[in-house]
């Protein structure tokens, strides 16, 4: 599993097009609704899949072990929201609280970590 972090419009899927060669029928969009498609081989924002969870009683950890069973080279990319100014609204300090996490759990698990930053890659791991 590849973990790919960075802020808003700072060219996460871009990289992860290039760098893993992937087309738009490999790539779920997490929508905070519903599960993704697992089986698809990148995630891209992971984040909102944590809220999905969070909603609904899941560990975003144990769904996300699950699909990387059947997607050893898989993708996950992440928006950074756990950084910055604390929130007001305790869902939003929640959630940020649990991507947090995840990413952490994440990274560990992961075999490489690229953060990007204005379109920079800076690989952590």
């Amino acid at each position: 599993m590849h973990l790919i972090i960075g802020g808003a419009y700072q060219g996460k899927l871009e990289y992860a097009r290039e760098r893993f060669g992937l087309m738009d029928e490999d790539i779920s969009l997490c929508p905070d609704d519903r599960e993704p498609d697992f089986s698809r081989c990148c995630l891209y924002h992971i984040e909102r899949f944590v809220l999905f969870c969070l909603r609904n009683g899941r560990s975003p950890a144990e769904e996300i072990d699950k699909w990387r069973r059947t997607h050893s080279g898989g993708v996950i990319i992440c928006e950074d929201i756990f950084c910055g100014v604390v929130p007001t609204d305790k869902e939003t300090r929640i959630w940020r609280e649990a991507v947090g996490r995840f990413m952490s759990w994440a990274a560990e698990q992961s075999e490489g970590v690229v953060r990007i930053f204005c379109g920079l890659p800076q690989v952590l791991k």
